[in-house]
């Protein structure tokens, strides 16, 4: 990641960011890291936990890497002990795991009769979407998000700068064609962010998340180039119905992430869903 687009003082405070070693969270953790903050990377994958946590030494700051599943509450229990022992309790939370799945995933934007005889074998149809992979996907988004909520929430009540930031999507304000479960599950991450808010208003933690656009990231990147780079059908209609006419970088949701984590800029902020997406979900098409 380069500059911070501005820096704020988190100094002293420790941050837990799930998915952590995901291309948009990965500058998360940087970001939090050149701003004082000691962060635990949460992943799945406890060498690439390791290996980020590495890179941002390297760079001056403090982070562990710390293994766990966000769906696993067991592990979750475990990642938390570590992290009280290593560097204490957590005063920032950051839902970054979540993610999508073939089986949840249809071939088609639009069911017509005898569709799924043309396309043949390849063809997913809304009556061949997999109940494991609804339940994966479900789960991920909307049960990660939640069940560290559960775990780490209580060591930020009554501490002053108390924030747990979740990722939602421009799925769920209205929901893309094709991927039914990954729009329902982050409309589910928008609809709990406004209740946590609202629950934990009385306990000093603020709860909001962030609703990014269309960033080119390793789980999409086949959905929006080809093998050779270009941009394919899908990736087209999204750029054309996106006023500024790209995509995201990565580095362009930190400067929310630092604005909703700080106390001085945001106090009173809580409850918001806030899309970061180029005037996507502004644009009528018109």
């Amino acid at each position: 990641m380069g500059k911070l687009p501005f820096h704020i003082d988190l100094s002293g405070k420790v941050a837990v960011v799930t998915g952590g070693t995901g291309v948009l969270c990965s500058g998360f953790v940087d970001a939090l890291a050149e701003c004082g903050a000691a962060v635990a990377v949460l992943s799945r994958n406890p060498e690439e936990a390791e290996a980020k946590a590495r890179e941002v030494e390297a760079k001056g700051g403090r982070a562990i890497g710390v293994a766990a599943d966000v769906l696993d509450k067991t592990a979750l229990q475990a990642a938390h002990a570590r992290i009280l022992a290593e560097l204490g309790p957590c005063d920032i939370l950051v839902n970054g795991a979540g993610g999508n799945h073939p089986g949840a995933t249809t071939t088609e934007e639009y069911w017509e009769p005898g569709s799924s005889a043309e396309q043949g074998d390849k063809h997913v149809g809304f009556f061949d979407l997999e109940t494991e992979g609804l339940q994966f996907v479900l789960n991920v988004n909307f049960l990660g998000t939640l069940l560290p909520c559960q775990e780490f929430a209580p060591d930020m009540a009554g501490k002053k700068g108390a924030a747990i930031v979740n990722i939602s999507s421009m799925n769920a304000y209205t929901p893309l064609t094709k991927i039914p479960a990954y729009s329902g599950a982050k409309a589910a991450v928008s609809n709990f962010t406004q209740w946590l808010a609202v629950h934990f208003s009385k306990a000093g933690i603020r709860v909001n998340a962030i609703a990014p656009g269309f960033f080119l990231t390793a789980q999409n990147e086949k959905l929006l180039k080809q093998e050779d780079g270009t941009l394919t059908q899908r990736s087209s209609k999204i750029l054309n119905s996106t006023p500024m006419g790209r995509f995201g970088e990565a580095h362009e949701l930190v400067g929310t992430l630092l604005f909703l984590v700080s106390e001085e800029a945001a106090s009173f902020v809580n409850g918001v869903i806030i899309p970061v997406d180029g005037a996507f979900s502004a644009y009528s098409g018109v």
